[in-house]
């Protein structure tokens, strides 16, 4: 059992305790005896006998939370009344709406909004299909595509449960990026069925981000997605995992003095997020890495449990043609970046590490190695969970990418881009700032989505992909487009 309280498993009871002194603190005792941590306590009803309360407890898990209402129930006099799980609570009827943006009160605005008056927009838009940026919804619009084949840690769940993720993908959009998003699942795993689907509904978007696709088949739709489509089209799980991954290794390298051309990095688990990660560390100037999965070591000549990806990666990685299991390439590696799954790396493993070793323990929720139990040999330690310092997480990324090649109206999301995020991100901390708990800011700081969609268009310009016309900046205006 995980006893460790956060917020994904919070829930409150209501109880009804008897006004006698001392019950509300029997049962604040109850919860801390059962390991809960006490959040809110709020009064719904009074009376001269019993007093209504609801009680915000956190847990581990559910069977943690399961355990702490039991404590709670065995409390004498006290009446559990209710128990709700306050992460289901908050996805009731879904987590994201649409809305007017103009109100439908007249009959002129109704004749403005639809017929007949919405009839001149749409001939105007047939006209000159690039009035639609303008005229409609798509200048600001990304569709949110998965199959529900490779859901959080969750696996192929299926495109209904993949909703929850889709709609949560959405919000962030809004909330960090100012960028509407819906979630489009679809109740197909065929290759060329999917891109046709994306194809066929992407008129009405400005931006495609692909999500929760497995791997190998994920490649595969991105690279036909973005050759034959002119909008900006992105596998989150690769590219978004790749820049702030790249963000936070540029940052710890500061703080333990190594350069990127200097050191070894071994990765764990070689799909979409770990290739996708050795290559923009690849073109941020590390030479050496080496790549691991469930047989070992991935080299040039390795003909098992391969595929096209696999194949380049060995054709681009591992230059000393190294072999063997995780426990044996790690020697003497200066980062051990992991995408694979919980408990795969071990404290042996990385006492076998160079001075300072940088640990980037990405499987969600259990990662790689606990922080806890790495602490005495780590020097940086990262994780996907906001729990622990330095959370590596998606949305310091992709809100700002799409925002920034929405504004400049990018046909592509291209390598410079991403790089250029990565930078941006990484510059959001001062080197007075910056230390072993501290090198990636936290999501929550608003200037980064700023900081990244501003890189993302200047190099959308330098590389040629941005279509709008571009706006003349001064020292005292941002890059910007109009």
């Amino acid at each position: 059992m995980n006893t460790v309280p956060n917020a994904s498993y919070s829930f409150t009871l209501r109880l009804e305790i008897p006004n006698h002194v001392g019950m509300l603190s029997q049962v604040m005792s109850a919860i801390s005896e059962a390991g809960g941590d006490l959040g809110a306590i709020d009064i719904v009803q009074a009376t001269r006998d019993t007093m209504i309360r609801d009680i915000t407890v956190a847990a581990g898990d559910e069977a943690h939370a399961e355990a702490i209402a039991n404590r709670v129930r065995a409390v004498p006099e006290v009446r559990v009344i209710n128990f709700s799980d306050r992460t289901f609570l908050l996805h009731l009827g879904g987590k994201i709406s649409v809305h007017s943006k103009t109100p439908l009160k007249t009959r002129d605005q109704l004749s403005m909004a639809y017929t007949p008056g919405v009839a001149r927009v749409c001939l105007a838009i047939a006209e000159d299909t690039s009035k639609a940026y303008s005229l409609t919804i798509k200048s600001n619009t990304v569709a949110v595509v998965s199959d529900g084949t490779a859901v959080l840690g969750l696996g192929d769940i299926g495109p209904e449960a993949a909703m929850p993720v889709m709609e949560g993908k959405a919000m962030l959009f809004k909330e960090f990026g100012g960028v509407d998003a819906f979630p489009i699942c679809l109740a197909t795993k065929d290759t060329e069925e999917i891109i046709r689907i994306v194809k066929a509904i992407a008129p009405g978007f400005g931006g495609i981000n692909l999500e929760d696709i497995s791997a190998p088949r994920c490649f595969e739709i991105e690279e036909r997605l973005v050759k034959e489509l002119d909008i900006p089209v992105m596998h989150d799980d690769q590219h978004g995992t790749a820049v702030v991954v790249l963000a936070a290794l540029l940052n710890a390298l500061k703080v333990v003095g190594k350069r990127p051309e200097d050191i070894k990095v071994v990765v764990s688990g070689v799909g979409a997020s770990g290739v996708a990660c050795s290559k923009i560390i690849l073109a941020a100037g590390v030479k050496n890495i080496i790549g691991v999965d469930r047989l070992g070591a991935i080299y040039q000549g390795r003909t098992e449990h391969m595929n096209k990806m696999k194949d380049w990666y060995a054709e681009h990685t591992n230059p000393a043609g190294i072999r063997g299991h995780l426990g044996d390439v790690i020697e003497g590696a200066d980062v051990f970046l992991g995408l694979s799954g919980p408990g795969a790396f071990s404290v042996e493993m990385l006492q076998k590490m160079a001075k300072d070793p940088i640990i980037f323990a990405l499987a969600n929720p259990t990662p790689e190695i606990l922080p806890e139990d790495a602490a005495p040999y780590v020097r940086v330690m990262a994780t996907g969970r906001s729990d622990y310092p330095n959370q590596i997480n998606n949305v310091l990324c992709f809100p700002g990418i799409f925002r920034g090649a929405l504004d400049c109206r990018a046909s592509v999301i291209n390598e410079a881009m991403q790089l250029a995020a990565a930078r941006a991100i990484q510059s959001i901390i001062s080197d007075e700032e910056l230390g072993p708990d501290y090198i990636i800011p936290s999501v929550f700081d608003k200037r980064v989505v700023h900081a990244v969609a501003k890189a993302v268009i200047e190099a959308a310009y330098e590389t040629g992909v941005a279509r709008r016309e571009r706006k003349p900046t001064t020292a005292h205006e941002p890059v910007g487009v109009h």
